[in-house]
């Protein structure tokens, strides 16, 4: 990945790769999990504090790294799955068929495979003539027959315990390499008449392997794609997937219209027949109830807003609690941060905000108040119930007489 940052904490659509292995697995009804690291184990032992650790004290191949866990597997008997962290688009139902293709046909090991347009990077499957899997090649080391094969290793295999370790044992140092690769046991198993099955998995998508940069990418479309099918199929209207991003953790209610060019983060919730966007920014702590309109260049953060609200172009609104039924007018900012520190605006019930406001918190505008366009509401300056205030700073505007006037509650 050449960077700092070990491979399993490089972030694929906000998460790290790690945690989309991890909680694929808890999908399944695997009882525990052991995570065997290198480079960067302090890291990664810091994020996933609940998982047990092996360290591979020298960095000598996948067949090193599984063998390190033998000592944990002493009083054991069962299946044990093998997982690589650079696979993290793996899903639980084709880890779960994978097991159970392994039990069923009472197989010593078995293999998860996809086929592909293009193998290049992946270890390809030998096949005898009834089909059975005898040997993986990997890439460096296939002659010009093996690298057209189109069925590649994915990285996910299941074992029986008692065939798996005495094999790693036996497992010789790849020379060009200088290390030990796991996948050379299936020739072992195949010379030691050992019965070894495979699934095969249609979706070729979960075998996209992250090796570099450009390949993290490309896991990002794949999961961004995931995420937007579940939400269409929600009933969930969303008008340019290309464009739109949004986190799988969010929460839309049904008949919400999403416009082109829209973001919405993780942490966020949005109500029932709700337009976004576009050009919308929705940020961590934002929660819209039903019928709410946000429209182009609007950002929110922290930010709970009421029914029947609108907030259609240029607004900022950070750490504010809306009412219902409340129009916030071009270019308005809630400026929540005072440098230090951040406050909370609070503008309830049928408030009216006009365009190009600056509401300064910490402030409150009462139910039925109208911010005049232009006008800096300043801290601590609540607007009453009903009242109207316009200006720089904001004063409440009275009429006497039939005349204007502009009542001054500041003092001098």
């Amino acid at each position: 990945m050449k960077s700092k940052l070990p491979k399993a904490l490089h972030e694929i659509y906000s998460r790290p790769m790690l945690e989309y292995l991890l909680n694929t697995v808890k999908k399944t009804n695997i009882e525990k999990v052991i995570l065997v690291l290198g480079y960067g184990a302090e890291q990664i032992e810091k994020r996933f504090k609940d998982c047990d650790f092996v360290c591979q004290e020298e960095l000598l191949g996948s067949g090193n790294a599984v063998n390190t866990t033998k000592k944990y597997f002493q009083n054991f008997s069962g299946d044990i799955l093998v997982l690589h962290v650079d696979t993290p688009l793996l899903k639980s139902e084709t880890i779960n068929n994978l097991i159970k293709e392994h039990r069923e046909n009472n197989c010593d090991a078995t293999i998860l495979t996809t086929k592909v347009d293009n193998p290049t990077g992946y270890g390809r499957i030998l096949r005898n003539g009834n089909g059975d899997v005898v040997k993986i090649v990997e890439e460096g080391d296939a002659d010009k027959y093996e690298e057209i094969i189109d069925e590649i290793n994915i990285g996910a295999y299941c074992f029986k315990k008692d065939v798996l370790f005495p094999l790693l044992d036996k497992i010789k140092m790849n020379e060009k390499k200088k290390e030990y690769y796991f996948t050379d046991i299936f020739d072992l198993l195949k010379k030691a008449n050992k019965k070894i099955g495979s699934f095969v998995t249609k979706d070729s998508s979960e075998g996209s392997g992250v090796n570099s940069r450009i390949d993290l990418a490309r896991a990002n479309e794949i999961i961004r794609k995931r995420v937007l099918n579940n939400i269409v199929a929600s009933g969930v209207t969303i008008i340019d997937p290309s464009t739109t991003y949004i986190d799988f953790e969010t929460r839309i209610g049904t008949d919400t219209i999403i416009y082109p060019n829209t973001v919405i983060e993780k942490d966020v919730e949005i109500g029932k027949n709700c337009e976004i966007g576009p050009f919308a920014r929705l940020r961590p702590g934002t929660r819209l109830e039903d019928n709410v309109h946000i429209g182009n260049f609007a950002e929110l953060v922290r930010t709970k807003v009421g029914a029947n609200c609108k907030i259609k172009h240029m607004s900022y609104l950070g750490d504010a609690i809306l009412g219902k039924n409340i129009n916030i007018g071009a270019g308005t900012i809630t400026a929540n941060y005072d440098g230090k520190n951040k406050y909370q605006t609070i503008i309830e019930d049928n408030a009216f905000i006009g365009v190009g406001s600056i509401l300064i918190a910490p402030v409150k505008i009462g139910k039925g108040a109208v911010v005049g366009a232009g006008s800096v509401v300043t801290k601590r300056h609540n607007v009453p119930d009903g009242k109207t205030v316009v200006g720089v700073p904001a004063r409440i505007f009275k009429t006497k007489n039939k005349k204007s006037k502009i009542k001054n509650t500041y003092k001098k």
